[in-house]
């Protein structure tokens, strides 16, 4: 009875050891496939196609990545969803491709596969190998219109104006231009940025034989400021019921110093009327209010018969009024104005008005 007791704990114990021993499941190896690319993106500019992803740093099994192989751009012509790499447009070098990190490739359309393909599209993946040469598939598929697009003007040119800038661009082109798919559009952006502002369609064009000449006006240049304006065409084509937009090649940029030297408007209807007391006249004065988002305020002059026009205001008026008491009874006095922005552009005169202080 005593040596069960005893044993049972020991067969215990040795059962919780062997258990300890025995190795679990053999698991096979990694087959060190990297993970499909899940963020390929596609701009295209003119002929060129831009490709931009994040390289995987795991491959299919969730095991960290050591080391890679090249990256396949593949591109295929209006397919959808390809299963697989059946065109190669080019490679990316391990080098090239840093593990989580940003990796980027230009493909070419080639002229033939626009004209011939006009109202088609290409779709781009990338395969991303190991240094076995094998892959854990295709990337997220990306569609490109193959359209072509407008050429780039040949020659821009700017103006200043009181209205903003005048932007001229000229180009030769065949019956694209009156495509309604395709059009040329004015870009902006300030000195020492690089962020761009799509300023849309000009708002007139000239034609004559095959020279068109497109006239954009841009009113939102900020003043005293340098601007950088460029055109480009736009071109949108529908692929599988979305539209997709891309833009040609640039025409030159041009610099422009968007100087005011433009006053504001010469103000109208003013009005004279005398008024106050014997010991204290005065004339009041009174004319149409600027609307010019710049004004800064009015001046106002006054002269005798016979005299030069003479201004009587020590600061700009703010309100179109102006109280003048620097009168005498018996005096017949001539007025007139004339607007101020807030760059020192000052306006012409207004037309006189006149007023005679009564003697009592």
């Amino acid at each position: 009875m005593p040596s069960k007791l005893i044993t049972l704990p020991v067969i215990l114990a040795l059962a919780v050891l062997v258990a300890c021993g025995i190795p679990g499941a053999p698991q096979p190896p990694s087959l060190e496939l990297p993970r499909p690319v899940g963020d390929l993106q596609a701009v295209r500019k003119g002929s060129n196609v831009t490709l931009t992803w994040t390289t995987p740093h795991e491959t299919t099994d969730r095991k960290r990545i050591k080391h890679l192989g090249v990256t396949r751009v593949c591109r295929v012509v209006d397919v959808i969803a390809p299963v697989e790499c059946s065109e190669t447009v080019g490679t990316v070098p391990p080098k090239h491709t840093p593990l989580g990190g940003a990796a980027s490739f230009r493909d070419t359309l080639p002229k033939e596969l626009q004209e011939k393909h006009a109202q088609g599209f290409a779709t781009y993946a990338v395969e991303v190998e190991s240094p076995r040469d094998r892959s854990g598939g295709l990337s997220n598929r990306v569609i490109v219109p193959l359209a072509p697009t407008l050429p780039p003007p040949d020659r821009i040119s700017a103006q200043v104006t009181a209205d903003g800038v005048s932007i001229s661009a000229s180009v030769e082109l065949g019956p694209l231009a009156t495509s309604p798919n395709s059009v040329y559009h004015l870009f902006r952006r300030s000195q020492g940025d690089k962020q761009e502002m799509d300023l849309g369609e000009a708002t007139v064009y000239e034609v004559s034989g095959r020279n068109y000449v497109f006239i954009f006006m841009d009113r939102t240049a900020e003043w005293e400021k340098t601007c950088l304006y460029k055109v480009a065409g736009v071109t949108i084509e529908p692929v599988q019921g979305v539209d997709e937009r891309f833009e040609g090649d640039d025409s030159q940029e041009i610099a422009v110093f968007v100087h005011d030297i433009f006053p504001p408007a010469v103000p109208i209807g003013l009005q004279a009327v005398s008024a106050g007391t014997v010991q204290q006249p005065f004339i009041d004065l009174s004319w149409a209010p600027d609307a010019e988002p710049d004004l800064a305020g009015y001046n106002v002059y006054r002269h005798e018969e016979g005299s030069q026009p003479v201004k009587i205001n020590s600061e700009l008026s703010k309100a179109p009024t102006y109280r003048d008491f620097a009168v005498q009874a018996g005096h017949h006095y001539f007025y007139s104005v004339s607007a101020a922005d807030v760059r020192g552009n000052e306006s012409e005169k207004s037309a006189e008005t006149s007023e005679l202080v009564p003697q009592s």
